[in-house]
């Protein structure tokens, strides 16, 4: 019995474990850590790649619990954590609760981190060639195992390699060499990550498939001569071993690290048909019988297809992360004794004074010391009005100023600013995402084998049980194999993708990948950006309200002759809606903005004032007949100008962000489907409540930043629902990032879209619940494949193994077994092809 006052000794700890790709490898870790003493309440995690465990000092230690990890193919590293030194953190199991883990270095680039010690470097670098997570497996392994690289860790899939390695051991070269021993490319730098022709290769090689392909099938038909037959043989020999080989490759990596995937289904059908063939092509050398190299050519066709598909489709975080940089501002106004001169904004030091003029860029973080000016902060907050600020107010980089001149003084640089800790968050938020484990893949697993097992059991029970021919035998054996051939089975998931897909981006919904296609149908949670999300992303007037002599009308055409000459948002607006009520619009004199409050003009010859209450108070304009008006408009949550004319107000013009249409009708889609609906906006609470009691949202977050937005999404995730962020501006991107399915507005901006998974090319907010639909229509067809190609295969088995020998006499030749094969890859393809009258009722 446990001594109760145990409990008081236990250590809490966690460590992180890199190279876990699906729950196999869960319960891997797992179960390695049970097999040592004295450690208990074992929990190990894929989403954050780490193991948790109580532990009893006096029995284990943290060098056996690293080597125990080590020797089970995964990797880790001890970090000390706050409060302990190297040593105790090393050789102990540190305080309670202390926690071990990679950190991990910033850019999508070649990058370089200096760690404690002055003899270790910290490098990530892009990687071209994978095609599953075995593959970074495959790479992980290898480099772990090469003396002078302390830590390896592999994201497939941001295709990034992390490496902490000693220079005085092995250089980078050396790094790169290893990458390559085990077939992949590394990249040096993000041109030749944005060079990467991956997709164009793998149609290359789907051309060529089809090429070869199509003359064998035909010749298949034909009369076999020795001519034709040898014809065949050589075409086929070429497909097997060029188009072919990718499969063989996968197959090899993934038997090395002792699992079973599609490619090694694959490589296995093509290699019992192709091989068969072979033997039956020289009967004077093995043994009479029928060829079919169409099976292993169209097999490869289909697969390679599948591929290109995988590989045009997979969109690229690094693209997002440029977009980003791209906000920057490149050059800066450096003020230096009094003189202006124009710099690189990268050459800013803390403390330097920067010029920053109307319509330009800010350059880095900073303060301002003199001037007023309205602030664009979209890029930042997503609203689309801008904020008046003054000396002493904080100001962001790559913010822009609308007007009026300011000095500013530079406070942060480099990493430390406000967008490049966004560009962090988006790097991060995508490089914790692990790959979605297919379907097929998971029964593949257990289904390879199973098929091989069969196999062989037929061989032996036909060969040495039955007392039949070696040449009976083995032909019913590889009947067994081929008719379990894994074509149907590797075509359910990519069929149905691609004719999903396909109906979506029909419908003006791209899904930027396969895996989000399947995923977006398990969403319990949708999230959304207020403004250009739910709202159309620009002020609009919504109220006009006039004194007793002024009729709105006449009020608004006042009001649009004095904000013509602005650039200032509000005053577009209001130009704008003038425009659109064909009002005439005169000309004013002596125009000038009164930075942060409004503008003053001439107006037939009146003194005309527009802006805020703070430009009434200065000019000292008396506006108590219109103060209820503006009470009532400050409360609705509506942006208020006032109008003044010679000395006295004559009315008042609300303006506000407005709902899209169909922004109510897609809230009440998303709960019919039983999905919870929640708002993240950077707006005010009052304008917040107000949008989302119109439109019926269940739960509102307002006046957040975008470190704020990102962590209220884990918030959810931590209370375990599957969470869907629906956003269209740059503040968005982390957010989009972290959610499990990111869904960008097609009229957002190109850093949004880049982000998210999904993106509704139309900016209509019902195709949201749409996708969501089409999801789950597909991951049905997906479901129906898998079982049709399973029964199929439960059935074709034992009849090709021969059960129906005793009672027909015949055995199930090769030929037929691969007719009937061809006959459920077709009918998987048809399944699939119904989803296309689905696509009829999407818009309803």
């Amino acid at each position: 019995m446990t001594d109760p006052t145990d409990n008081e000794h236990l250590e809490q700890t966690e460590i992180s474990v890199y190279g876990m790709t699906c729950g196999n490898c869960v319960r891997h870790v797992t179960k390695t850590l049970e097999k040592l003493q004295g450690l208990e309440n074992i929990r190990v995690s894929l989403t954050d790649s780490k193991a948790y465990f109580s532990q009893k000092s006096s029995r284990v230690g943290m060098d056996d619990v690293i080597q125990a990890i080590k020797e089970a193919g995964y990797s880790t590293r001890i970090v000390p954590a706050k409060g302990t030194d190297g040593a105790s953190a090393k050789n102990g199991m540190g305080k309670k609760s202390a926690s071990f883990e990679v950190p991990m270095s910033e850019g999508a680039d070649v990058k370089s981190t200096a760690t404690g010690a002055d003899t270790e470097l910290k490098r990530q670098f892009k990687i071209s060639g994978m095609t599953c997570a075995n593959c970074a497996l495959t790479i992980e392994k290898k480099l772990i195992a090469t003396p002078g690289v302390h830590i390896a860790s592999v994201n497939f899939a941001n295709e990034t390699v992390t490496i902490d390695f000693d220079p005085q051991i092995i250089n980078l070269s050396g790094v790169f060499n290893q990458v390559r021993e085990v077939g992949y490319i590394p990249l040096e730098n993000m041109k030749d990550a944005e060079e990467d022709r991956f997709a164009v290769r793998q149609r290359n090689w789907l051309i060529f498939s089809a090429f070869l392909s199509l003359p064998i099938v035909s010749m298949m038909f034909l009369p076999l001569s020795l001519f034709t037959m040898y014809s065949i043989f050589a075409m086929a020999t070429v497909m097997q071993f060029t188009a072919g080989c990718t499969f063989y490759r996968g197959a090899y990596h993934a038997l090395q690290n002792k699992s079973s995937n599609m490619d090694v289904l694959v490589a296995m059908g093509i290699t019992a048909a192709y091989g068969y063939s072979v033997l039956t092509t020289f009967p004077q050398i093995f043994f009479h019988g029928p060829t079919f190299f169409d099976t292993s050519a169209l097999l490869i066709t289909f697969v390679r297809f599948g591929k290109y598909l995988e590989a045009k489709a997979k969109g690229r975080a690094g693209q997002a992360l440029k977009r980003l940089l791209e906000l920057q501002a490149n050059k800066a106004r450096l003020l230096i004794n009094g003189e202006e001169k124009e710099v690189a904004a990268a050459d800013l030091e803390i403390g330097d004074i920067v010029i920053v003029k109307p319509g330009e860029r800010i350059p880095l973080d900073g303060e301002i010391i003199e001037g007023q000016a309205s602030i664009d902060e979209a890029m930042l907050t997503g609203e689309s009005i801008p904020v008046d600020k003054v000396v002493g107010d904080p100001v962001i980089g790559a913010t822009i100023n609308r007007s009026g001149s300011i000095k500013v003084r530079t406070t942060r640089t480099g990493k430390d600013t406000v967008l490049s800790g966004i560009i962090k968050m988006v790097e991060d938020a995508q490089g914790v995402k692990p790959p979605i484990q297919r379907l097929a893949d998971t029964i593949s697993n257990y289904f390879v084998p199973t098929v091989v097992a069969l196999a062989t059991i037929t061989f032996l029970t036909w060969y040495f049980l039955l007392n039949s021919t070696f040449v009976f035998a083995l032909t019913a054996a590889i009947a067994v194999l081929v008719i379990a051939c894994p074509c149907a089975l590797g075509l359910a998931t990519p069929t149905a993708i691609m004719v999903g897909s396909g109906v979506g981006l029909n419908r003006g919904i791209l899904f930027k990948s396969a895996a989000v296609l399947e995923s977006i149908s398990s969403l319990e949670a949708v999230g959304f950006d207020k403004t250009g999300t739910l709202t159309k992303g620009a002020p609009e007037v919504t109220d006009i309200v006039g004194s007793a002599n002024f009729k709105e009308q006449e009020l608004l055409q006042i009001a649009a002759a004095g904000e013509n000459s602005s650039i200032h948002p509000l005053a577009q607006a209001v130009v704008t809606r003038a425009k659109k009520e064909r009002l005439a619009i005169a000309e004013v004199r002596d125009y000038h903005e009164e930075s942060g409050h409004g503008i003053a003009c001439s107006y037939q010859g009146q003194p005309l004032l527009i802006g805020n209450m703070k430009l009434m108070q200065k000019w000292g304009i008396d506006i108590s007949d219109l103060e209820q008006s503006f009470q009532r408009l400050a409360e609705a949550g509506k942006t208020t100008i006032v109008i003044s004319l010679n000395g006295r107000g004559i009315g008042l013009i609300g303006l506000a962000d407005v709902l899209k249409d169909s922004t109510k009708e897609a809230i009440k889609r998303l709960h019919s489907l039983g999905l919870k609906t929640f708002m993240i906006t950077g707006d005010n609470r009052k304008v917040a409540h107000m949008v989302a009691q119109e439109v019926g949202i269940d739960e509102i977050t307002s006046e957040v930043l975008p470190q704020d937005k990102i962590n209220i999404i884990k918030e959810y995730q931590a209370r375990g629902l599957k969470v869907a962020m629906v956003g269209d501006g740059i503040n968005d991107a982390p957010a989009l990032a972290q959610a499990d399915i990111g869904i960008a507005i097609g009229s957002g901006t190109d850093v949004a879209k880049e982000t998210g998974d999904v993106i509704l090319v139309r900016n209509d907010l019902l195709d949201v619940e749409r996708a969501i639909r089409l999801g789950r229509k597909t991951l049905n067809k997906i479901k129906q494949n898998l079982f049709w190609a399973l029964v199929y295969n439960v059935i074709g088995i034992p009849v090709a193994a021969g059960v129906l020998y005793p009672l027909t006499g015949n055995l199930l030749q090769p030929e037929w077994a691969g007719l009937a094969m061809a006959f459920s890859s077709v009918s998987v393809v048809t399944n699939s092809l119904l989803l296309k009258r689905y696509g009829k009722r999407l818009l309803d």
